[in-house]
């Protein structure tokens, strides 16, 4: 068994949306070793009932903590609202995730205390990001807004297409004209129209990708506890998926910005 700071970052997602948490990881930290686990048999995790979202949850964490990681990183904004606690349960290792990130970066960069957040049917009817705010602030304003469209949109590849720009005009209306200063992406989806919700919030809005979140504080958990891979050779990227790999390679390699050498196809 490797060094433990040598050992992975397992990062997990219900499907391929992860991928932009790793490719922060990639950018931030680079010499880390990681692990990518996407259930694209059983995704999306949304319109299943809590109970089996902690089902699915504790039988991938089982699968990475067998894979001797040093970390967990909970890239599923829906696993993080619900089944968070399964896996702090069930880990010996360090767990982040998402929602958590997401909230102390956009009340660290909140300056008016009016926050939007927007997300997938489901995290926004969880409420999560509100509570996780207010805990950090209570006195936070927060305006929600669900996305649906979002998701299919990225991975058709539509990033800044006419349709993808108009169906963001139209969610975003109501959530601009609460005056916020901040905006969190609160799906892992999202930080890949980062440049087009840009363009449609402007310059006087902060706009908070969890993703990019997500990677700063790993950096600096791993950090405080003496964690930090400090090796030179080259990092190592694994890749399990428990369905559809040839879909999963083709997409990842968009979302990751470079090539994938190998998805392993796994049954939990």
């Amino acid at each position: 068994m490797p060094a433990a700071n040598e050992q992975p970052i397992g990062v997990f997602d219900s499907g391929i949306g992860g991928l932009t948490v790793v490719r922060a990881l990639m950018e931030r930290l680079p010499h880390e070793n990681v692990i990518y686990f996407g259930d694209t048999a059983r995704v999306p995790f949304g319109v299943k009932s809590v109970e089996t979202i902690k089902r699915y949850t504790a039988q991938i964490t089982e699968f990475l903590l067998s894979q001797n990681v040093k970390m967990l990183v909970i890239a599923c904004n829906t696993i993080a609202a619900v089944a968070r606690q399964v896996v702090k349960t069930m880990s010996p290792v360090p767990v982040l995730d998402v929602i958590e990130a997401g909230a102390l970066t956009a009340v660290h960069h909140s300056r008016t205390k009016r926050i939007g957040v927007i997300g997938t049917m489901t995290t926004i009817s969880s409420d999560a990001y509100g509570h996780a705010i207010h805990l950090l602030d209570p006195a936070v304003h927060i305006v929600s807004q669900a996305c649906p469209l979002f998701v299919p949109l990225v991975e058709e590849g539509w990033w800044d297409h006419a349709v993808t720009r108009l169906t963001a005009q139209e969610y975003l209306g109501s959530v601009l004209a609460e005056d916020i200063d901040t905006l969190v992406l609160g799906c892992t989806h999202y930080p890949l129209l980062k440049p087009l919700l840009k363009d449609l919030a402007g310059g006087k809005i902060q706009l908070v990708d969890s993703a990019e979140a997500m990677a700063e504080i790993t950096a600096n958990l791993l950090r405080e506890q003496g964690l930090m891979n400090s090796g030179c050779g080259s990092s190592e990227y694994r890749y399990y998926v428990t369905d559809f790999p040839l879909r999963f390679h083709h997409l990842g390699e968009r979302f990751l910005g470079r090539a994938i050498s190998d998805v392993q196809l796994i049954q939990l």
